[in-house]
């Protein structure tokens, strides 16, 4: 393997070229660090490699087996994590929301799960930053949490059938209603065209009008010298005789490599990030670094996204358009009287025909399969889709552990334990009643309640007190200085809308830190520690 850096200590070395991995390594290449980046899948060619094939394209994700428990016990897959360079934001929706205040304060608010120890004006020029350097879309007024726009660019126009049977039905219940604020251009920008509404935002975009790190950020770092290795499985975090983060080892076609460093950044995403930490565990740190707190993997936690379908006398065509253009987050906050706290967003959600089938086979209903689960299959152009992201309350025994199963390199796959809380549930309750109502005012019957979950969050949370968190708000490791983590592990809560907006800001803000404490955080490395 050609290297740039292969004898060399790198100032950071970043594990994952997501959504955080890739916004670290073009602030910090750019800002004249030397910076080498490794992720576990390969480099995509979107225009060689995507295809408009749902089936196919579910390689996008992570495919590696994980072993899950709990009382309910999650599906891995395509619609949780990627794997390649630019990770999840190869094939997420491209829906980009911010976080509101209150995401920020449950315990103080709610008196349930934790603050976490920043606010949302610590994250607001972050969010400022990010959204501008991508043109997200939007609408002009954005009614709900602290940012009321406008966005950068106008909100996308037309809209899917989808979406307009959803703004009929919000109408006609005085539920407020905007068009999603979307990573989708709606105009050119950046040699990247807008977007046509093919509608396989989820299979890959193709033409480049919806972002991903894959093709902005990461070119951006390799223009700024960054070196980033695809295809290179990193195994263990090393530490050195002062018990700092030294670099770490991968494993690219069969061959072991090092790479040292004196800054290491885990941004490997909810599972794989714990998974490395504890696999790095060693006679200084027997239970796994960063973990003295004994927090590294619990805490973890999804949205919630059950979908709702009905079915219309008029075709609808679920694959009609980007798969979500249209939104409410009327609920999105605690309601008196509604028997839970927090609250939960909805979208009007499309659907391509395999993953209709996928849904409504499995549906809360029962088993459908065979003639009857054909002939609805054959009625797909006439259904309708509504679905939530709902936010899910943190629990210590929900976590990220090790498995005495190996995977082909021998390392001890990663086991995923979650079961919903009651909270949790009464939420979904509330909001499947309320997407009902929905699709039913516009004219629809509900014929399929579809459960399932979205989005990984927590297993390294970030607090003030080490004893009880894993990292700083910045993303700093409590017992290891030069260890940061940075990507969804480290949410204290999930709040209730997508999160890649707020994961972005994370990593923007711990870029910016680490910029500014550079000449003191490398000084660190001959200095020992104490844990």
């Amino acid at each position: 393997m050609n290297r740039k850096y292969a004898n060399e200590e790198v100032d950071v070395v970043i594990v994952g070229a997501g959504a955080a991995g890739g916004v670290l390594a073009k602030e910090l290449s750019e800002s004249g660090m030397s910076v080498v980046v490794l992720d576990a899948g390969p480099m995509w060619d979107p225009q060689h490699d995507f295809a408009s094939d749902e089936l196919s394209m579910q390689r996008l994700g992570w495919e590696e087996t994980r072993l899950v428990d709990g009382r309910d016990p999650l599906t891995m897959g395509h619609n949780n994590s990627g794997r390649g360079i630019g990770g999840g934001t190869t094939h997420f929706t491209g829906v980009f929301l911010r976080f509101h205040d209150a995401d920020f304060r449950a315990r103080t608010l709610d008196g349930v799960a934790d603050d976490w120890p920043i606010g949302y004006d610590d994250l607001a020029p972050y969010y400022d930053k990010i959204e501008k350097e991508i043109a997200v879309s939007g609408p002009k007024h954005f009614p709900w949490g602290n940012f009321h726009g406008p966005y950068l660019y106008p909100e996308r126009d037309p809209l899917s059938p989808n979406a307009y049977v959803f703004q009929k039905g919000c109408e006609a219940l005085g539920i407020r209603h905007v068009v999603a604020p979307l990573a989708i251009l709606s105009a050119p920008f950046e040699d990247r065209p807008p977007c046509i509404n093919r509608g396989f935002c989820n299979q890959g975009c193709m033409p480049n009008a919806k972002f991903s790190t894959l093709i902005v950020h990461i070119p951006k770092a390799m223009r700024a010298g960054a070196e980033v290795l695809p295809n290179c499985m990193v195994t263990q975090v090393m530490t050195d005789k002062h018990g700092r983060a030294s670099g770490v080892t991968f494993v690219h076609e069969g061959k072991e490599y090092v790479q040292k460093a004196r800054l290491v950044i885990l941004s490997a995403y909810v599972v794989e990030t714990p998974r490395l930490l504890l696999n790095s565990a060693n006679g200084r740190y027997p239970s796994g670094l960063a973990n003295s707190s004994g927090w590294v993997g619990r805490g973890f936690m999804t949205h919630s996204s059950h979908d709702v379908y009905a079915k219309f006398a008029e075709e609808v065509r679920l694959y009609k358009g980007t798969p979500v253009l249209a939104t409410t987050q009327d609920f999105y906050e605690t309601m008196p009287d509604a028997g839970f706290v927090r609250g939960y967003t909805l979208h009007a959600h499309g659907a391509r025909p395999l993953a209709f089938v996928k849904g409504i086979a499995n549906s809360q209903t029962g088993l459908l399969w065979g003639e009857k689960l054909r002939q609805t299959a054959l009625d797909y152009n006439f259904y309708g889709r509504v679905t939530m992201v709902g936010e899910v309350l943190p629990h210590p025994d929900n976590r990220i552990t090790l498995a005495d199963e190996k995977d082909d390199l021998g390392l001890p796959r990663a086991k995923v334990t979650f079961s919903f809380g009651e909270n949790d549930r009464r939420l979904i309750d509330h909001a499947v009643v309320k997407m009902g109502q929905i699709l039913e005012a516009a004219g629809g019957k509900v014929e399929f309640v579809v459960p399932d979950t979205a989005h990984l969050m927590g297993g390294c949370r970030m607090g003030a007190n080490p004893d009880e968190s894993v990292v700083n708000s910045y993303g700093q490791t409590h017992d290891i200085p030069n260890l940061f983590i940075c990507d969804a592990s480290i949410f204290v809560t999930s709040g209730a809308g997508n999160p890649t907006n707020t994961v972005m800001a994370l990593a923007a803000r711990t870029a910016d830190y680490i910029r500014k404490q550079a000449a003191q955080l490398f000084s660190l490395s001959e200095k020992p520690i104490h844990v």
